[in-house]
This record gives structure tokens, sequence and C-alpha cells, in this order.
């Protein structure tokens, strides 16, 4: 019988560096299973179907959130994201660890309906450079942007409610501190 995978959560405001910490650990751990979030929003430039998220229409969400396929889902800044409960208990019933990289909203439901879930959360250096990484995306009106760092405002008070805190002020650290949270708790 083989021992049940974990579930680690990398979560943290907009434009904290979240995609990119993580590519950063599975590069270094190719044997974590990543799982591919759906969204209701569109792709952004170089982003696939299936790869990136899995773009969903309104409706093929709503199917979803009906049939209760999602172990979290939220909305956030007025698309849908979730989490699909089979993929994830798929791996981890194969004894394969599962990392998520989802919102402080979807982290939150993940602690209550998977407990033994290892929380980690992402923090920018400053709020100057969260600025910075999400006007530097491109993608944002300067309406849009105010709106995304007063929910990261809100978003990095609730960091205490994580296992882990690790400021991603240089990438390369804040990957490695990532693989050392998860490297303890190594299966047999």
């Amino acid at each position: 019988m083989s021992v049940a995978g974990r579930l680690i959560v990398v979560s943290g405001p907009s434009g904290v560096g979240k995609g990119t910490v993580v590519r950063g650990v599975l590069a270094a751990r190719p044997d974590l299973s990543l799982s591919v979030s759906a969204t209701t929003r569109t792709p952004r430039p170089g982003e696939e179907d299936g790869v990136h998220y899995r773009f969903l229409t309104d409706a093929e969400f709503d199917r979803l959130v009906e049939e209760g396929a999602f172990l979290e889902w939220a909305e956030v800044f007025g698309r849908r994201y979730g989490t699909l409960a089979a993929d994830v208990a798929r791996a981890r019933a194969e004894g394969r660890d599962v990392i998520l990289e989802i919102d402080v909203q979807g982290a939150a439901v993940v602690r209550e309906r998977a407990p033994d879930a290892v929380l980690v959360f992402l923090q920018p250096p400053s709020e100057e450079e969260l600025r910075r990484r999400l006007a530097e995306r491109g993608t944002e009106t300067e309406e849009a942007l105010e709106r995304r760092l007063a929910e990261a405002r809100r978003e990095m008070s609730e960091s205490s409610r994580f296992d882990h805190v690790v400021i991603n002020d240089e990438i390369d650290r804040a990957v490695a501190e990532v693989l050392a949270i998860i490297e303890p708790h190594e299966k047999e």
C-alpha cells in the first residue's frame, strides 16, 4: 500500500511571483505534481490551455461548481479560479506530492478541507516592489492596480494563518526556502 502524497499550497497576493517560485520548485523537484487550476479569465500572451490553466467558460465553471468538482474555488477580480478535487485526490492516492499555486481565499478553503496541507505564504519584500511587479505586467489600468494593491494588503494581513511565510525578494533564495520547507517532510 502506498503512502498518500502530501498537499503543498503556495499562495500570496497577485504579482508576488507565485508562478515563478513554483516553476523553480518544480524544476528542482520534478517528482512533484502541479495541479493546474481552472479559470474563467482569458489567457495572457503565451499561456496555454491545460498547461498554465484550464480556461473555462462561465457555463462550464458553473456546471463544475454544481457538481461539487472543486476542492476550492473563488472569485478574484471578477474572474473565477478553482482546483479540481479529483486531480488532487488521484495524484495523492498514487503517492505523489501535489503543489497548488492558488490565491489566499483558496488556501483558506484548502486548510478546512485538507487540514494536512502545508501552506506557504509568499510575501513581497515591500508594497513598492509589488506595485512595480504588477505594473511591469502591463495588464492593469491604474484603477485595477490600486484594487490589486488594496487586496494584497488585506491578504498579507492573513499571512499568520499559514504554516510558513517566505519573502520573495530574490527568486533563487525564495525557491530554496520553499524547497527546504518541503524536504524535511520527505516520505520514507
